[in-house]
């Protein structure tokens, strides 16, 4: 009897201490929890800080790209455990260094005026602690650029081993002047404690004087949500709807473009069906939440996003899951003239890069 008591009190003492420091972590996370603002000026730094004064003017063509990064660590080699891989840590040190320089180098050569970037980390322990918005900066020293945080934990408990800390965010660069931009807080679908540690999405607005008008190139960088019900989705892409039509009924010219993860009810899709319903599944946009102010488009010629499931490099092509999830919404007084996923094999990163032409039109 004596023995079982002091079996049965030391598993208490352990079950205690267990709950101890299960109340002292979540405690941490509390208190180190990432409170943004509803809208943040961000600081904008590059082009501007030393001069750079170019405008577009009305008539002007002028290119965008969107390109989620992968946090450089998504190459043809990564799967992914949220995607039903197995791995957590999916690159390492070196081959996160060489997918940078294959992505800024390809950036160079795309050269566009604008562009919006997804998944960069600053600091983050999937990353090996590199500084992407630096190596970014670094390599494409033409261009001003913003940064704004959408994940920024002291810790991802989870799973085994654990994600670590994650310090990443969005990005957007421009040759243009751009005299403002500010970070906007998306409504996010997680509660507490959860929300902790997850992502707390967001709108990079940012502001280009047009020259000899009075009205404004508004262009909006975004990543909405992945692995929810579907309810963050909806209300993330109403608040875009909405900061969008606000800007057009303005006068405004409007680019918005990302990984929306989702998928717009105007492309045809049939030659990217889901292959399980397993993997991961994107939500539908019905682009006539937009209103008659407004074009979304993408390029379903080659899939923007592969699964993450198991590694690409190896895999047999025909029958991997792939997705068109990255795209553009754009006002009526942007006038389309191409747009182009350009299909690198998902060599770097699990996304394509996307490259719209357009001119600016009375």
């Amino acid at each position: 009897m004596k023995k079982i008591k002091k079996i049965l009190k030391i598993t208490l003492m352990i079950l205690g201490a267990i709950i101890a420091l299960a109340i002292i972590f979540v405690g941490v996370l509390t208190a180190t929890e990432y409170r943004p603002k509803d809208s943040e000026s961000l600081e904008i730094i590059g082009g501007n800080s030393v001069g750079q004064t170019c405008s577009p003017s009305i008539g002007d063509n002028l290119s965008v790209v969107t390109w989620n990064l992968g946090y450089g660590s998504l190459g043809a080699n990564a799967d992914f455990f949220m995607d039903g891989g197995d791995s957590v840590y999916t690159s390492t040190t070196e081959q996160v260094r060489s997918n940078m320089d294959a992505i800024t180098a390809k950036l160079n050569e795309l050269s566009p005026d604008i562009m919006l970037l997804q998944e960069v980390d600053e600091k983050s322990s999937r990353s090996h602690r590199l500084d992407e918005t630096a190596i970014i900066k670094s390599e494409l020293p033409d261009y001003c650029s913003s940064y704004a945080y959408n994940y920024k934990t002291l810790m991802v408990p989870y799973p085994i081993p654990p994600i670590g800390q994650v310090t990443s965010g969005i990005m957007t660069l421009s040759t243009f002047e751009v005299s403002s931009a500010n970070r906007i807080k998306l409504p996010c679908p997680f509660s507490y404690p959860i929300r902790l540690c997850n992502l707390k999405r967001c709108l990079i607005v940012s502001r280009i004087p047009l020259n000899g008008y009075d009205k404004e190139l508004v262009i909006v960088n975004l990543h909405l949500e992945a692995y929810d019900s579907g309810e963050g989705k909806a209300a993330q892409t109403q608040m875009l709807a909405d900061i969008l039509q606000a800007e057009a009924d303005a006068g405004n010219y409007v680019i918005a473009g990302g990984d929306f993860n989702q998928t717009f009810s105007n492309v045809d899709l049939s030659a990217y069906p889901q292959q399980s319903n397993d993997l991961w599944a994107p939500g539908l946009i019905d682009t006539d939440e937009f209103g008659q102010d407004f074009t979304c488009l993408t390029d379903s010629s080659a899939p923007t996003c592969r699964s993450l499931d198991k590694p690409y490099i190896h895999a047999a092509k025909d029958n991997f899951q792939y997705y068109v999830i990255d795209g553009f919404i754009v006002s009526s007084n942007v006038k389309v003239k191409d747009v182009q996923t350009i299909d690198l094999g998902f060599e770097n990163s699990d996304h394509n890069p996307l490259k719209l032409e357009v001119e600016l039109t009375r």
